[in-house]
């Protein structure tokens, strides 16, 4: 497998081992010795599918308290993935990191505590699937909006589909900083 750091430290691209010939393929998808070199951890608690239109935008989604760590992949269509640094106290804080995720590319997008998600669809539909290290807590699930400004996030979309919470979700100067993640050295 291929790893790719992206601007944002801790945030990476996995590119799996494909083995294939003309019956199909095979690659994994997660193997706790290989990943944990990585520096991913090594256990997942809940495992996530959400299938979405074309233009969809899903996020900026994050948990506070209780973090989530993801590990994102794409089973059908593309999307545009984006992670943002929330991290109060982070060098990077506010910055954002995106890569192409696709059923073709097989890539995965390792995304750790303390960061924003969000991802916008390419394709007609996309199916799109997660790993996480922490279950999901309705009282900690928070977000920022898509569109922030102060972010500038170069989203490849100009008029997306987007849920109510995620058409009002607050721009991240006005989160309150309880709210939001501390980075830890």
């Amino acid at each position: 497998m291929k790893v790719v750091e992206t601007s944002l430290p801790g945030c990476l691209v996995i590119e799996p081992a494909v083995f294939g010939d003309d019956r199909g393929f095979f690659f994994e998808t997660w193997n706790a010795d290989r990943y944990g070199r990585l520096g991913l951890p090594d256990k997942f608690v809940q495992s996530n599918v959400s299938s979405s239109a074309r233009g969809v935008l899903r996020g900026l989604h994050y948990q506070w308290p209780n973090p989530q760590g993801k590990l994102m992949s794409v089973l059908e269509g593309e999307v545009y993935d984006v992670a943002v640094d929330i991290r109060r106290g982070s060098a990077t804080f506010g910055r954002w990191a995106a890569v192409i995720l696709s059923a073709e590319n097989k890539r995965q997008f390792w995304i750790p505590e303390g960061f924003a998600h969000g991802f916008a669809v390419l394709s007609e539909r996309a199916i799109f699937s997660y790993l996480c290290t922490a279950q999901y807590d309705r009282s900690a699930d928070a977000g920022v909006r898509w569109n922030d400004a102060d972010i500038g996030i170069d989203w490849p979309i100009d008029a997306p589909l987007l849920s109510d919470k995620d058409a009002i979700a607050p721009f991240l100067k006005d989160v309150a900083p309880d709210r939001l993640p501390v980075f830890a050295a």
